[in-house]
């Protein structure tokens, strides 16, 4: 991969979690009481996608 790649490629990454934290937000804005036992399950996800995110950025040197 060439670096415009390899930047796209961590730009996805990022919204992956930037996707999950938007789910954190709206059940904690709408649906907290009835959701929030989705809480830990989304909360491992955003960590997962996170380390993810910058292992390829580390790895990648971007």
């Amino acid at each position: 991969m060439d670096e415009k790649e390899l930047k796209k490629e961590l730009a996805r990454l990022k919204r992956l979690a930037v996707e999950i934290a938007g789910e954190i937000h709206d059940i904690v804005e709408d649906t907290l009481w009835v959701k929030y036992n989705e809480l830990p399950i989304l909360s491992a996800k955003i960590v997962a996608a996170i380390h993810e995110a910058e292992a390829f950025k580390a790895q990648h040197n971007l």
